[in-house]
């Protein structure tokens, strides 16, 4: 695996991948059992992060995936056949756009068996059924439709999915009826969350608490800008993709404004 996990809290651990910097989250339990929050991102990930789990003698009972981006909906057969939750309107999105997702996968991570692709059962209820501690689900909209941030209140860490980055820009789903809008109300519910000590993004690096509010804080700014039609100078448009994506959510926001 090219990210080995790293413990960040109690029972807690996140490996990185060199592809996107993409995070993989483990929550351990006392009996070896644990829960994996959006596995990635190639082949060989999937199948280092089963070897480190093995060797730990943890065996994944659930999966969560928080949003329906290919990224985020991967599995391997060596994981184990288990349940693997999503809020109702990500499965439902996932199984709508799977032919879509599945070029993505094919695309970019080549290889994964697309029989366990995007295999996502809604939860039902707020907390993500599994033994160990309680991980209790906060639904919004802001980057995908159902996306589905994970907060652990026994050791504080909020699982953010592509939100709360230190190296990306926030990302609004555009084709949404109101983007900026719902993307806001995404950052306000996860501001609420009371007792956040770290986050966790989907890309990028864990923070502190006051790197968690430092986050926030950069977004709502991001967005205030984009919502004016303005340049902005942010330390977080490193690459050309992401310049393209801001020009986008510009370009979106005039037409907006007219």
């Amino acid at each position: 695996m090219n990210g080995t996990p790293q413990q960040v809290a109690p029972d807690v651990y996140v490996a990185t991948a060199d592809k996107y910097t993409t995070t993989t989250t483990v929550v351990a339990a006392p009996d070896g059992s644990c829960l994996l929050i959006d596995p990635a991102v190639s082949v060989a990930d999937l199948a280092g992060l089963a070897r480190w789990l093995a060797d730990r003698g943890l065996r994944p009972v659930a999966g969560w995936s928080t949003h329906p981006h290919w990224d985020h909906l991967l599995w391997s057969a060596a994981l184990g056949p288990v349940p693997r939750y999503a809020t109702p309107r990500a499965a439902q999105v996932a199984q709508a756009e799977r032919a879509g997702l599945v070029s993505g996968v094919e695309e970019s991570a080549p290889g994964h068996d697309l029989t366990l692709f995007a295999q996502i059962e809604p939860l039902p209820g707020e907390a993500i059924d599994w033994p160990g501690p309680r991980a209790v689900v906060y639904p919004h909209d802001a980057h995908a439709p159902g996306h589905g941030a994970v907060f652990l209140p026994d050791s504080g860490v909020l699982i953010a999915g592509d939100m709360c980055s230190d190296i990306e820009i926030p990302l609004p789903d555009l084709d949404a009826a109101d983007p900026f809008g719902s993307y806001r109300d995404g950052l306000g519910l996860l501001a609420g969350v009371a007792g956040v000590r770290l986050v966790v993004p989907g890309h990028g690096h864990p923070g502190d608490a006051v790197e968690f509010r430092r986050r926030v804080a950069a977004d709502l700014g991001y967005l205030d800008a984009v919502e004016a039609g303005a340049d902005i100078a942010d330390d977080r448009l490193t690459e050309e993709w992401l310049r393209a994506e801001y020009a986008r959510a510009l370009a979106v926001a005039r037409t907006r404004a007219c």
